[in-house]
């Protein structure tokens, strides 16, 4: 077991401890959280606290990830990130490591970052921007439809939210078809309307979304519930600090409307 875990660090060593109860592998438990998130939204009950570790739980993406329809399987994001097929421990090391190097640190965080900082400013043309901003970026492409489709669905959820402005203006932009409704700038203004620490709120985001690659490629590499939680400890073991370089860009503001 601690060779076959080895190999996904490519000689670095594991940081920190791992319990069983650190990984939620199991998709019965994952829905089940994602119903509570979504219960809570909609009822806007949600307490700081509980609300960051649910909204880490319930990362929309990885249900498309997941989903019967395949729209975002595993080896279709490797395809798109031209990566060999994930057919073994070494080949999903080298997916994570691509994966947080090419698309969730460069542009999945700061994307959230940016939602989430024009949001709680009532920054409605920088939101706009940041919307058309995404839909340029190459890796968009290959993962549009399911970023819209989840977005747009949790979007649908703060509508009761009458009295935020941004919320409402962005779902009007969105229904005229001139925003997009990106997941990553949905999960953003999810963090603001709710006044939610973002620098949890986005290692919740990027914990998640790394686990559920992980969770998908378990079964077919019969990976041990040990070997998941190792793997993820290497990959969120410098986060904190990768989070840091992020919140410490300030997003550009135009001028005030």
């Amino acid at each position: 077991m601690a060779m076959r875990a080895q190999k996904i660090t490519d000689g670095h060593n594991f940081v920190g401890t791992w319990r069983e109860s650190d990984i939620a592998c199991s998709s019965e438990s994952i829905c089940e959280t994602a119903r509570h998130v979504n219960s809570s939204l909609n009822g806007n009950k949600l307490a700081a606290p509980e609300a960051i570790e649910l909204l880490g739980e319930c990362h929309p993406l990885l249900e498309q990830l997941g989903s019967a329809d395949g729209l975002l399987t595993l080896s279709g994001v490797a395809t798109a990130l031209r990566l060999p097929k994930v057919d073994s421990l070494e080949a999903l090391g080298s997916f994570l490591r691509a994966y947080q190097a090419k698309v969730l640190l460069p542009l999945e965080l700061p994307a959230i970052y940016r939602a989430h900082h024009h949001a709680s400013r009532n920054q409605y043309r920088e939101l706009l921007a940041l919307d058309l901003e995404i839909a340029g970026q190459s890796h968009q492409n290959s993962f549009a439809a399911a970023s819209r489709r989840v977005g747009r669905s949790q979007l649908q959820r703060l509508r009761p939210l009458r009295d935020e402005r941004v919320v409402q203006r962005y779902l009007q932009a969105v229904e005229q078809e001139r925003a997009q409704a990106w997941h990553t700038i949905v999960y953003g203004l999810t963090l603001a309307v709710y006044s939610l620490p973002v620098r949890q709120g986005l290692l919740s985001y990027a914990r998640q979304t790394l686990q559920g690659f992980i969770h998908a490629a378990a079964r077919p590499l019969q990976l041990t519930a040990s070997e998941c939680g190792q793997a993820l400890t290497v990959l969120c073991a410098e986060l904190p600090v990768q989070l840091e370089a992020i919140v410490a860009h300030k997003p550009e503001v135009t001028a005030e409307e």
